[in-house]
This record gives structure tokens, C-alpha cells and sequence, in this order.
């Protein structure tokens, strides 16, 4: 897993972004490192994680995201970076 580090050196919540079978996969992750359920509640730290960040392990998983941050409102709110990058 990547830990994502922010500008302020504090690890973020974020979504790991694949491909499987041809579809967008997100999975949430505490900043901490602890995969999310659906409720995005930390079991670790016993905390409600925001997720605002995206993943993505390749490039052509980066160019689908930054389409659909583009195209709608639901991902406009979020930011997007390549694994490699970080």
C-alpha cells in the first residue's frame, strides 16, 4: 500500500485507484493505512476518514479519473495523483 504524504507532512485519507476487468476501482484507505468499509470508519483509530484524494497505479487509470473529474460533479472535489509520482 502507499502512504500518501500531504504538503503538510501528515498522511491523507485517499482511494487506490485500478482497472479490473475493464472497470474503475476505488478502494479507501485511512491515513494510517487501514483499508475503509463502506462507512469509511477506522477501526484503527476510531475515526470518520475523508477521502478526498485518489490513487491511481497507472497511467491509464490516471487519464480515466482525470475524465471523470472532469465530466462529473460527483469527482469534482477530488484530487488526483500517479502511485509512481508520490
Amino acid at each position: 500500500m502507499t502512504k500518501i504524504i500531504e504538503n503538510n507532512n501528515l498522511p491523507s485519507d485517499h482511494h487506490e485507484a485500478t482497472l479490473e476487468n475493464g472497470s474503475l476501482v476505488m478502494k479507501p484507505y485511512c491515513a494510517c493505512g487501514n483499508a475503509l468499509n463502506e462507512d469509511y470508519f477506522c477501526e484503527k483509530c476510531h475515526r470518520k476518514c475523508h477521502c478526498n484524494q485518489i490513487i491511481c497505479n497507472d497511467e491509464a487509470v490516471l487519464e480515466l479519473v482525470k475524465n471523470y473529474i472532469r465530466k462529473s460533479s460527483q469527482f469534482s472535489a477530488f484530487k488526483v495523483k500517479l502511485a509512481s509520482d508520490i
